[in-house]
């Protein structure tokens, strides 16, 4: 029926002229009401769920607060080693955050190069371990989404992980609370002195060109927090208030009393596959969109202070 002959009619020309131009606006069926993380987590058994290994933990104390690390000593072991020294020998007390980058990064160490802080007995020079044989993980569980950065990926020990079979290498990625070894150009110019963490969007291009040694599981946002530092990179100038380190360090050499008392869901538990399902095809009534994807950045693994008895 040509426009014309609508017009023609005895209906209203408002109207007709209206339902030829409106388009039809699909309505979305409401998603099932599915579980959520917080739901599994409460349904979890206490086979689920693993303490942190204090030898393999790291607290940075801040005026502010704890962060609790996770060293990651399956894929970096030469720079985890090197952290250990440096925190045994006390390096980190009496530093700062050195860097505040808005969604980058949060740095610390020692700011001062005329005049360095002694290494004590670290090495100066540690080889980067941007990749390791595969060989080296015993924990992956594979997550069955495509990633641009890896032929696979999943996670480790609750440790975000890419894989590459051809290649026979693994590597834990550049995700949200990731923690790295900062360097120069060279490979082995970085030592563990500073470091730093994930505190934006996940810049997985970081993936096999930097070393990363863990992740925060807990505290991270005293650092996504920080003031931006106003120089180039988000480094805080002269004049700028630098949040210091009170101390940094293992959890085995602190008293039980004064440890934090966290658990990682085990990644090869089989709640966690629900876990992972339950945030790439979220339901109901919120949703109104299921996805049937996750970016493996988006899917961290769960972290909770271990239930009292």
């Amino acid at each position: 029926m040509s426009l014309r002959r609508l017009l023609s009619s005895s209906v209203c020309p408002s109207l007709l002229l209206l339902s030829v131009v409106t388009p039809a606006v699909a309505v979305a069926a409401d998603l099932p009401v599915k579980p959520t993380v917080a739901d599994l987590v409460k349904q979890s058994k206490p086979a689920d769920w693993r303490a942190l290994d204090p030898a393999n933990t790291l607290y940075l104390d801040l005026p502010t607060g704890r962060v609790v690390i996770e060293l990651a000593a399956a894929f970096a072991p030469q720079n985890v080693a090197n952290i250990k020294t440096l925190v045994r020998e006390k390096y980190f007390d009496g530093l700062a955050v050195m860097r505040s980058q808005d969604n980058y990064v949060a740095q610390w160490g020692d700011a001062n190069e005329k005049e360095p802080k002694s290494l004590g007995t670290a090495k100066a020079k540690v080889q980067g371990e941007f990749t390791v044989p595969m060989s080296f993980d015993k924990h992956f569980v594979r997550q069955p989404d495509a990633d641009g950065y890896a032929p696979e990926i999943g996670h480790s020990n609750g440790f975000p992980v890419g894989r590459d079979p051809k290649a026979n290498t693994t590597w834990v990625a550049h995700c949200y609370a990731t923690v790295g070894v900062a360097r120069d150009s060279d490979t082995d110019s970085g030592n563990g002195s500073q470091l730093y963490a994930i505190t934006g969007h996940a810049p997985r291009h970081l993936d096999r060109n930097i070393t990363a040694v863990g992740r925060v599981v807990s505290g991270m946002e005293l650092l996504s927090s920080l003031p931006r530092g106003a120089e180039a990179m988000g480094f805080y100038g002269p004049s700028e208030a630098k949040m210091p380190i009170t101390s940094v360090r293992l959890a085995a050499d602190v008293p039980e009393a004064e440890r934090s008392h966290l658990e990682v869901m085990r990644s090869e538990a089989p709640i966690y596959q629900d876990v992972i399902e339950a945030q790439r095809n979220r339901g109901g009534p919120w949703n109104k969109y299921a996805a049937n994807y996750v970016e493996l950045c988006n899917a961290p693994i769960p972290v909770r202070v271990h239930p009292a008895p």
